[in-house]
């Protein structure tokens, strides 16, 4: 199949070889994740877990690797199973949505986000939705109009339904969505709702992924509109 089609609506899913030349994949919406991806919020994800692994003597390390990708009570209940979480969910919303200090955009992902200002696009999120608004806000990026957050849908990534709410949203068919995700739980998720998927490499390493077309951040992307579809070119992957 031609990297530049999508074909009789199905999912491109290109085969590797070292090859470095410019890939090309077509598309009608494009889907992002937030934290890691479009935003770089990593001082305030590591704080605000910080509190909380140092209340329940729990490795900070340990927290961070399994949470990141997931919603906040997903990771809580890792941890603290059959407990009632809502005070400290409050907690961590509340600061989540103050602590905005040292928040900006991923390299790059002011340009992509631009280019596809009058083209369908959304933000599928584990975070709660004043959260992702107040986060994009503060890294500067422009709001899309379409944001999925995790406490708008009853099961969070891996799960692919805030990504099929995505393009339900959007009104573009799942095969015809390209997704943006810095998690293994998040690309997972892309992938069960029958989306193309593009990892980036700004949170975790490859291996940690497992999963190509691979880029470093957006400026290794550029968005081409060519009448409904998108033509999402990526000139450096692994």
């Amino acid at each position: 199949m031609p990297a530049d089609a999508l074909s009789n609506n199905k999912v491109f899913n290109p085969i590797m070889t070292g090859d470095l030349s410019p890939l090309t994949l077509s598309c009608r919406a494009v889907l992002f994740d937030m934290d890691g991806t479009l935003v770089d919020s990593t001082c305030v994800v590591e704080r605000a877990w910080g509190w909380w692994a140092k209340r329940h003597d729990i490795p900070l390390e340990a927290v961070l690797s399994f949470s990141h990708g997931r919603p906040t009570i997903a990771t809580m209940e890792h941890f603290l199973p059959g407990r009632d979480h809502a005070l400290e969910l409050e907690e961590m919303d509340h600061y989540e949505d103050t602590a905005l200090e040292g928040i900006v955009a991923v390299p790059g992902a002011m340009q992509v986000v631009r280019a596809l200002q009058k083209h369908p696009w959304a933000i599928v999120t584990s975070a709660w939705r004043t959260v992702a608004q107040a986060r994009v806000a503060a890294a500067g990026l422009p709001i899309p109009k379409v944001i999925v957050p995790a406490d708008e849908i009853r099961n969070g990534k891996p799960d692919p339904e805030g990504f099929l709410r995505g393009a339900e949203l959007l009104g573009v068919p799942p095969e015809a969505c390209l997704v943006f995700e810095d998690t293994y739980p998040g690309i997972e998720a892309g992938m069960k709702a029958g989306m193309q998927v593009v990892a980036t490499l700004t949170t975790v390493p490859f291996n940690q992924l497992r999963h190509r077309p691979l880029i470093r951040d957006f400026r290794d992307v550029a968005i081409r509109p060519e009448g409904d579809l998108l033509k999402v070119v990526i000139s450096s992957y692994a």
